[in-house]
């Protein structure tokens, strides 16, 4: 499959739908509890010596969900998992530290994020799977793709930079002098509904912190020799800028980027965001549509 870029002026109709403010309104994303739509199981898996906690979904071919900073599976993804998991085996997954996996003594890094999916899959007896990351989660995603190109069939990367210089100079400023305060309530909310431990949720914004502090720049080689098929999505106004977006899409030989209007997440509803239906049924399509595409020749 040719390269091709997907730059997402998407549609009248999608725009029109972001407009529709009767449509934007906070909804709690859906929990395990209150899903029948589909086959689902939850469980821990020791993984480099890590509990980690997963949920699989549905069937079809594997496709892992790994969220983002500060976050679990349910506020990055709880508004498009169970449409998601209609056409695949979703595995979603909460990372070291994060929702009902806890911490462990050791660096918390990109690098040992994606080691430890490639466990999980090879506990879970899947030989290949894509990945769709959000924010930190994409970060992961690409790291899974660089490390352990045999596990990963295709991978999706939303809201993520590969290096510092691809955020705006506003982020860095805010993570120069982050507060925890500043922390998103529905991520604390989030996480106490799952771990009452408050010592543990500081220690988790702590390391979170201090990871993107020290973020570590992936190099344009790197980058290049990512054969995996690679759709990009950003909102136009996230924490990534169009032109290092645009500049990701060329450095992997097999991507296609989506701009889509909105915030952080906010075109897969992300819980901190505005639901637009219009727009997350668009997302969902486009992500199913890359899944179904055959592999390039």
């Amino acid at each position: 499959m040719s390269k091709t870029t997907i730059l997402t002026i998407i549609t009248v109709l999608i725009i029109s739908g972001c407009n529709n403010a009767g449509d934007k309104t906070m909804t709690t994303p859906s929990t395990p509890a209150n899903s029948t739509k589909h086959d689902s199981s939850s469980g821990y898996a020791l993984v480099n010596g890590l509990r980690m906690y997963y949920e699989i979904h549905g069937t079809g071919k594997p496709l892992v969900l790994i969220h983002g900073g500060g976050s679990t599976i349910y506020t990055s993804f709880g508004r498009v998992l169970h449409e998601l998991a209609k056409s695949h085996q979703v595995i979603a997954v909460e990372m070291q530290a994060h929702g009902h996996t806890a911490d462990i003594d050791r660096p918390l890094s990109f690098e040992q994020d994606a080691d430890d999916i490639a466990a999980l899959l090879q506990q879970l007896k899947i030989g290949k799977a894509s990945i769709f990351g959000f924010s930190n989660g994409a970060s992961t995603t690409l790291q899974c793709a660089i490390r352990h190109p045999q596990i990963t069939d295709k991978i999706i990367v939303a809201s993520t930079f590969y290096k510092k210089a691809g955020a705006p100079d506003w982020f860095w400023k805010m993570m120069g002098n982050p507060s925890f305060e500043g922390m998103p309530q529905a991520y604390k909310d989030a996480y106490l509904a799952i771990n009452p431990d408050t010592n543990a949720l500081h220690r988790m914004y702590e390391r979170d912190v201090a990871r993107m502090q020290h973020f570590p720049d992936i190099t344009a080689e790197q980058m290049k020799a990512i054969k995996a098929p690679a759709f990009i999505i950003m909102g136009d106004r996230d924490v990534t800028t169009a032109e290092h977006a645009a500049e990701m899409q060329g450095l992997l030989s097999n991507s296609r980027l989506a701009i889509i209007p909105g915030g952080h997440g906010e075109y897969i509803g992300e819980l901190t965001t505005p639901q637009n239906s219009t727009v997350i049924a668009a997302t969902v399509s486009m992500i199913n549509q890359f899944l179904n595409e055959p592999a390039a020749q």
